[in-house]
């Protein structure tokens, strides 16, 4: 019931975002400024309450597990969809993105908590995302969006990336045990309590503003990115977990967390790109509704 609960909570929030755009209160432009607010405010302060609070340990053959699932879903959709259909380079980033990145830290901590029983079974393929694929994603995207290029300016957008920024200190925090003083802890956690509603609400509105799905053009791609997500990842986390001698809860969390659907902040890099927006938004639809299911049966034969 509680696993229940989580999808249709997300889904509520994000009909609401579609409401909004139906009645006029959002349009395109104010769609887009709410994801720039959740990209440079609320999404960073995210970060660094979600990380700063997990135990970061030595979950090695976890770790090994999730990132090879991502990595074999994110290579797998780079070579098909670049030989079938030769994208431009940001929309097929943002393709092996979505067909890969799991929705770890808003979803998946609930449903490591609320399935497996143990929200650490987690970690480990948050840290992968947001220390490692997310900083290279925006760093490339930030090239192809024209800026300048160049060893130092490659550092430069690495190093001041909002989310980039927010990760570090977040590890910094969790590693070393700080504590925020109150005066910083208490705005930062009501800004990230923004982010998951700004993002939801703002995909919602996309979906209403953009074509039905399925009328844009990339029905293709975006099957093949969800087969990869919601069939391919658990699958190969599943073998690899088993071949490291990963069993019980364990097992089961880092094959339901690579089950996941598409996180939502994939579309919040595309829109703020400007790249990639219709396979984005129509694979989250796609691995939202199919993940309950998959979730379910997950849970069935490794719980």
């Amino acid at each position: 019931m509680d696993l229940l609960i989580g999808f249709t909570t997300i889904l509520v929030v994000i009909g609401c975002g579609a409401a909004l755009a139906h009645v006029g209160v959002l349009d395109v432009t104010s769609q887009r400024t709410l994801g720039e607010i959740a990209f440079f405010v609320a999404s960073p302060a995210l970060m660094v309450v979600v990380i700063s609070e997990t135990e970061i340990g030595g979950a090695v053959a976890n770790l090994a597990a999730s990132a090879t699932s991502l990595a074999v879903c994110f290579v797998a959709y780079a070579v098909i969809v670049r030989w079938r259909w030769r994208p431009d380079a940001g929309s097929l980033l943002i393709g092996s993105l979505a067909s890969s990145y799991v929705n770890a830290g808003n979803l998946g901590i609930a449903v490591a908590a609320y399935v497996v029983g143990d929200t650490t079974v987690v970690v480990p393929t948050l840290l992968v995302q947001m220390m490692v694929v997310q900083p290279l994603a925006l760093m490339v995207l930030d090239r192809v969006s024209g800026r300048e290029s160049g060893p130092w300016s490659a550092f430069r957008r690495l190093t001041t990336n909002p989310l980039t920024i927010a990760s570090v200190v977040g590890v910094v925090l969790a590693v070393t045990d700080w504590e925020l003083p109150r005066i910083v802890d208490s705005p930062l956690r009501l800004l990230a309590g923004l982010a998951i509603p700004a993002m939801l609400i703002s995909y919602g509105a996309a979906l209403r503003l953009s074509p039905w799905p399925g009328r844009a053009g990339h029905n293709a791609e975006v099957l093949v990115a969800t087969v990869l997500k919601m069939v391919v990842m658990p699958m190969v986390a599943w073998g690899i977990g088993t071949a490291l001698g990963l069993e019980g809860a364990v097992l089961l969390g880092v094959v339901i967390t690579a089950g996941l659907p598409t996180a939502q902040n994939i579309f919040l890099h595309s829109t703020r790109y400007r790249t990639g927006e219709d396979v984005s938004r129509e694979t989250i639809l796609v691995t939202t509704l199919c993940s309950l299911p998959v979730a379910l049966l997950i849970a069935v034969l490794l719980g």
